[in-house]
């Protein structure tokens, strides 16, 4: 019964300990890149949600809820070949977004140097999750916080095989490169 009540004490001073910064989503974006062997094509997804825990002033965890129903291609200047791109993503050969309309990161562990962070979590895209590495940067002024960083997704872990040379020969220069870059710039609320 004391471990209990300790372990409890604990454990409550410790998310006591922990603020929650709840992220803006009309401030904050996230942009990607899907590159082809005769070329790249970009765009834009939306948060539907995202918080970062900080401890002492340091990053220590969050969580973000990708939309994936709102990407959108914006490299190509003709809105019906956008349209088209924008289709194809959300059908079953890339993230079939009527069966898997968000995907999810979660911060697992996060490393300071004392300039940048080097964050680690697990990717869900397709209810399959990956886990990434990847460093990030963070800005602060009082409460007000801008995180930048830029990382590699590698499809074919999510079940996203379409246009692969791991599982189609004889593609050419209609293959796909397996992974894609996210670019990401989050502000606080």
């Amino acid at each position: 019964m004391f471990l209990s009540t300790v372990v409890s004490i604990v454990t409550l001073f410790s998310i006591q300990a922990q603020e929650q910064y709840q992220i803006s989503l009309e401030n904050s974006k996230v942009e990607w890149i899907g590159e082809k062997v005769t070329g790249s094509h970009s765009g834009s997804i939306n948060l539907n949600s995202a918080f970062l825990l900080f401890e002492e002033e340091k990053l220590v965890g969050g969580e973000f809820e990708i939309d994936m129903n709102s990407i959108k291609c914006t490299d190509i200047e003709n809105p019906k070949y956008a349209a088209k791109l924008e289709n194809h993503l959300r059908n079953d050969d890339f993230f079939a977004t009527d069966k898997y309309p968000t995907s999810n990161f979660k911060i697992t562990n996060v490393i300071f140097d004392g300039t940048s962070y080097m964050i680690t979590g697990d990717i869900t895209i397709r209810e399959s999750s990956q886990e990434i590495t990847f460093p990030a940067k963070f800005h602060s002024h009082g409460k007000l916080f801008h995180a930048n960083a830029n990382l590699k997704v590698d499809r074919t872990k999510h079940d996203i095989k379409y246009g692969s040379g791991q599982f189609f020969d004889g593609l050419g220069d209609r293959m796909i490169l397996d992974d894609f870059t996210l670019t990401i710039h989050l502000v606080s609320e």
